[in-house]
């Protein structure tokens, strides 16, 4: 199954497009603004060629926007054009320097295309930054970069940070139970299992994550009762179309 990441973007670009007289029009900045704004929606619809056009005229706009810039990075990784991707990124990097939520984005960026010890470095110092208001991101994001270089004593140092700032926080608890059972351990990985679901809803990935320590542990009710749970609640999941499949793990 694949591993999961912490969202990497929290796309907060909220342009307001203001009413002008008639015959006077916006200033570039606004409009890049309003075309930002355009852009991401019709991503999210899936309407990319739409959203490349619009985010391509921004671009021409306010090129020298951090939020412009990141935002193309963000459409082009979604286009699958990594090269303007990353020149779009970096200078989103550059231009907001002092933005710890546009490195986060950098940061992200670079763990997912090959850049890990890179990509782990700027999370770390985002974690640290006194403006970030949430450091345990950052931190975890760091951690699921030095899991897929296969540190995993790192990784496992980096989710226990984020889990002393935030007990409770799903996505530590998710990955630390998922190094658990990758090493083996179905009792650790269960005791994240039941911490995780003692205060968080329930996903697909955390019940998954319960069938497998169940399974390791040769519980094969509770296992059933995991497997049932995935299947009922979130029938459309890549874990239940998984089980369906008859695959196993």
């Amino acid at each position: 199954m694949k591993r999961g990441w912490v969202i990497w973007i929290v796309v907060g670009l909220v342009a307001c497009s203001h009413t002008k007289p008639f015959g006077h029009k916006a200033p570039p900045q606004q409009q890049a603004a309003t075309n930002v704004q355009l852009a991401i929606e019709y991503m999210k619809l899936n309407k990319m060629v739409e959203s490349r056009k619009t985010i391509e005229l921004a671009l021409q706009e306010d090129p020298a926007s951090a939020d412009v810039q990141l935002t193309a990075g963000i459409i082009f990784e979604r286009l699958q054009e990594p090269a303007i991707a990353e020149k779009a990124y970096a200078a989103a990097a550059r231009i907001g320097k002092t933005d710890p939520n546009i490195q986060n984005a950098y940061a992200g960026f670079l763990c997912r295309t090959g850049k890990p010890a890179a990509g782990e470095k700027l999370f770390a110092e985002v974690a640290t930054n006194p403006i970030y208001q949430t450091p345990e991101v950052a931190l975890v994001n760091a951690g699921v970069c030095e899991r897929s270089t296969g540190d995993m004593l790192d990784a496992q140092r980096y989710f226990n940070k984020a889990l002393t700032l935030r007990p409770n926080m799903p996505e530590a608890l998710l990955q630390l139970g998922n190094l658990a059972i990758d090493e083996g351990d179905g009792a650790t990985a269960l005791d994240y299992v039941q911490r995780y679901l003692a205060v968080n809803p329930a996903t697909p990935e955390i019940l998954w994550l319960g069938f497998r320590a169940q399974r390791k542990l040769g519980d094969t009710t509770a296992a059933a009762t995991f497997a049932r749970r995935v299947q009922t609640e979130f029938p459309d999941s890549a874990q239940a179309q998984f089980m369906r499949s008859g695959a196993e793990r």
